[in-house]
């Protein structure tokens, strides 16, 4: 088995319990702006949730970072890191990789008191009760998996600007239906002749496949288990599109869809309301649920071992 890279774990724990206050703090936006509902949170009280102007000034500061730093240039560095053929990729099996997620942040949540592990269960177990297929409680389970990024030097991780938040495409123009749009003003490809421009280095039509979006643990995920998994092309579009939220729901960025790409967005829209609002449900049992879950990333994962 490959090394994983050398951390200090004290430090990683400080990140990331950052990392999370933060991730937090937009899921409590995106839980007031978007109230999705789905049969396991309809009857919930999601006023119990903190309220947006408790949010809102960090996760302004968040995005105003965000949105001056995510280039067409850093991103192009991101993923050339990321493919490296230098590059030593840590391999753990998916539960492993679970189990080192839960690591990374402990009660940085107050939301809720539960560790990692028990919240990826929680949003499976929502989409399980609901009676949705197999592979989409198997997405369910991973969906903040690629979060592990912030334990690979080699990456060059910043710690939250590039690893959570809303997603969106660089290399054309900053739409206004993304949040906080004002706060691209000081992006350098505002300026730039050809990625100011509405398609940018795209053509209309050219699929979303085609498209890159900002570099964030979605998009890592997406690029790690895209060759390594059985899960239909549903399931990659939930782990890569999930925080797109002005294409899934501003309607931003239509111009690039093809036929495939409005299939991918009901996925994507059914999947959102287990990824904001499952955080409030009963403690699961982990013992109980792991051989179930075992079998199911399996399923999903013949190879057993991941190249993270």
């Amino acid at each position: 088995m490959a090394p994983t890279a050398i951390v200090d774990l004290g430090e990683t724990f400080s990140v990331g319990q950052k990392l999370e206050n933060v991730s937090d703090a937009i899921d409590d936006v995106n839980c007031i702006k978007y109230d999705s509902e789905s049969k396991f949170d309809a009857n919930k009280d999601k006023a119990n949730f903190r309220q947006y102007e408790d949010a809102c000034d960090r996760v302004k500061n968040f995005y105003k970072e965000q949105h001056e730093k995510q280039t067409v240039a850093y991103n192009l560095a991101a993923r050339n890191r990321f493919k490296s053929a230098s590059r030593v990729r840590p391999e753990m099996t998916v539960w492993e990789a679970i189990e080192k997620l839960n690591t990374l942040v402990d009660e940085s949540d107050p939301d809720t008191s539960l560790s990692q592990i028990e919240h990826l269960l929680q949003s499976a177990e929502a989409i399980r009760r609901d009676g949705k297929p197999r592979w989409m409680q198997v997405t369910g389970l991973i969906h903040d998996l690629g979060k592990l990024m912030l334990f690979f030097d080699e990456l060059e991780t910043q710690g939250q600007w590039d690893v959570v938040g809303d997603t969106f495409p660089v290399g054309c123009a900053f739409d206004k239906r993304i949040i906080l749009p004002d706060t691209f003003v000081n992006n350098p490809d505002t300026k730039d002749p050809i990625y100011s421009t509405k398609y940018g280095i795209y053509s209309p039509g050219c699929g979303l496949d085609n498209v890159m979006l900002s570099w964030g643990h979605d998009e890592y995920l997406y690029h790690v288990v895209r060759d390594q998994s059985l899960l239909p092309d549903e399931a990659l579009a939930m782990i890569r599109y999930h925080s797109f939220y002005p294409w899934h729901r501003e309607g931003a960025y239509r111009e690039f869809m093809v036929e495939k790409d409005w299939e991918m967005m009901k996925a994507v829209q059914a999947f959102n309301p287990y990824d904001l609002y499952s955080k409030s449900d009963d403690v699961p049992s982990v013992e109980e649920l792991k051989p179930y879950y075992m079998e199911l990333i399996d399923e999903f994962f013949p190879q057993k071992v991941v190249k993270w």
